[in-house]
């Protein structure tokens, strides 16, 4: 086992409970997010967490009462105050109800990162609807699935959609939240502008939020998670690790349909952050971003860190981030040999969360731990048991491979559609495998179900991929295992090169038999122009692994 006990229920008694909220509460007040104020405002924030819990709506409500003046986002589209953005919410909300909306029903969002995401989210969960988060990259049947599971009520999409939710949208309320041209539905931004914006009545169903999983191992399925944590772990966990602060100016470049970035947004809300938001990722805008509004923090997946370096010094240079403190990363691995090429060209602000939609964060990594031991997920966050089991669901010894296993105050309450994860002890499965350090540093190894047995050893392939990624020539890789006739199953690694460079077949093998065992040497090495992903950074392995040579 390793990490501290969850603050609630797992293993504290009531004065060690009340001491880890205290805590919790200190870590808070060092970060800005809790401070003494006015007591009016102090009196009016107290009644607006007690109406609306912790949903959406309560960030921006909270806002409007501590910072109404402060700006919460700049996006293509210009300034968003707190206070507009509360007024803008209030508009949509009724909107909402007026098309049929009611308590408890869901509202489908599929929006990418700009003003009209936010109006949506907010404006259902005002108007007393739970919200949908729907992936900008589903197909049309997987929507339709997906709103029909999932009993969608109505649905907010961005116009570049309107073919894609053509199915979905059968039947169901349907608004546009970002548009260039005539739209069929009625867009938000008319809705705003003819509504009424005037504070809303406490609906009767406090609003959750539905997070679908990526649907790379098959079709999406919807998380929810209770909407009140019974503790303060979730917050004070990150800012423990991650030294956030009040006011921060964030780039918020992880897509905000995804757990990390939703998550990242919530938090900002509550640390009164200015958010910059920019509907399509480049590179090159994201650093000109950065300087342009001296951005302290910038929210990332791994492949936009790759993107930004590929960008070539030269470009890199163009542009003052020295104004970066943190550089806050998950959603999918974060190979070795790019943390480090990352914070030598930028400085030591990268940290890195391991977790999942299901059982939330796990692990981080702080920039001394990836300099200290490069490929690690970094250590147990406050409040969280991570611990590693055996097929026989008996722990692993310390330095073993096992499954890992979560528990916290962020559990997720299974899957709308039905189902569960393997639970043990009350923990939940992430479905990796991976190994602590002697230090505490869990590694992740891999998924459970990409493990291959090749003539009789286990095979990760994580293992392979981080051993070519050291290579100079390889931007990227993907290693999937497929059948063999000989050995039952073998290894195949596709790869990307660097720009300009060049390897053969033979050389990166030889790499990989000079730094591992020689059975987890590639027998198939396959060259592309790049690897099939899903928004989030995630590589479709399925589509590799049923792909021809």
């Amino acid at each position: 086992m390793a990490g501290r006990l969850p603050g609630v229920g797992l293993g504290l008694n009531l004065a060690g409970r009340a001491l880890h909220e205290a805590q919790n509460v200190r870590i808070l007040a060092g970060s800005g997010m809790v401070a003494p104020m006015r007591p009016d405002k102090a009196a009016r924030l107290a009644v607006a967490g007690a109406r609306w819990g912790a949903s959406p709506a309560t960030g921006v409500i909270a806002g409007a009462i501590r910072h109404p003046d402060r700006t919460m986002l700049v996006d293509e589209r210009g300034v968003l105050t707190y206070a507009e953005a509360d007024g803008r919410t209030n508009a949509v909300a009724r909107a909402l109800q007026g098309a049929g909306v009611q308590d408890g029903d869901r509202v489908g969002v599929m929006c990418r990162d700009h003003r009209g995401f936010v109006d949506a989210a907010v404006g259902a969960a005002k108007a007393g609807a739970d919200v949908l988060l729907l992936n900008t990259s589903f197909a049309g049947p997987q929507l339709a699935e997906v709103a029909r599971r999932e009993n969608a009520a109505a649905i907010i999409y961005d116009e570049e959609f309107a073919a894609l939710i053509a199915e979905a949208g059968k039947g169901r309320a349907r608004f546009v939240g970002w548009h260039e041209g005539d739209t069929d539905d009625l867009a938000l931004e008319d809705v705003i502008a003819r509504g009424d914006d005037s504070s809303v009545s406490r609906p009767g169903h406090t609003s959750h939020v539905t997070i679908l999983t990526s649907g790379t191992t098959g079709t999406p399925k919807g998380a929810t998670r209770e909407n009140v944590p019974r503790t303060l772990d979730p917050p004070a966990a990150l800012l423990e690790r991650i030294p956030l602060h009040e006011g921060e100016r964030t780039f918020l470049a992880a897509p905000m349909f995804h757990a990390w970035g939703f998550s990242n947004f919530a938090l900002g809300m509550a640390l009164g952050a200015t958010f910059v938001l920019r509907r399509r990722f480049d590179p090159e805008e994201t650093l000109a971003g950065v300087a342009e509004h001296r951005c302290e923090t910038l929210v990332v997946v791994p492949v936009m860190l790759q993107r930004i370096l590929e960008l070539g010094l030269e470009v890199r240079a163009r542009h003052d981030t020295s104004s970066l403190r943190v550089v806050a990363a998950s959603g999918s691995a974060l190979p070795a040999d790019l943390a480090l090429r990352w914070m030598d060209a930028f400085g030591d602000n990268l940290y890195n969360l391991y977790g999942s939609t299901e059982v939330s964060q796990a692990t981080i990594a702080t920039p001394a731990d990836l300099r200290g031991a490069p490929g690690t997920a970094g250590r147990p966050t406050r409040g969280t048991i991570v611990r590693l089991y055996d097929e026989d669901n008996k722990p692993v010894a310390q330095g073993q491979t096992g499954r890992i296993f979560v528990g916290n105050s962020l559990l997720f309450e299974g899957y709308t559609g039905g189902g569960d994860k393997d639970r043990i002890d009350g923990l939940m499965a992430t479905g990796d495998v991976g190994r602590f350090d002697e230090d505490g540093r869990l590694f992740v190894q891999g998924r459970d179900d990409e493990m291959i047995v090749s003539g009789g050893e286990n095979v990760f392939p994580k293992e392979v991929e981080d051993t070519l990624m050291a290579h100079d020539a390889v931007a990227e890789v993907a290693a999937v295992g497929v059948e063999d006739e000989k050995f039952g199953q073998r290894l195949r690694a596709f790869v990307v090169l660097v720009p300009g460079t060049t390897a053969t077949a033979k050389e990166l093998q030889d790499h990989v038999k000079a730094n591992l065992a020689r059975y987890k040497v590639p027998r198939d090495v396959v060259f592309l122009d790049e690897l099939p992903r899903n928004p989030t950074g995630k590589v479709l392995k399925r589509e590799l692994t049923a792909r021809e040579r």
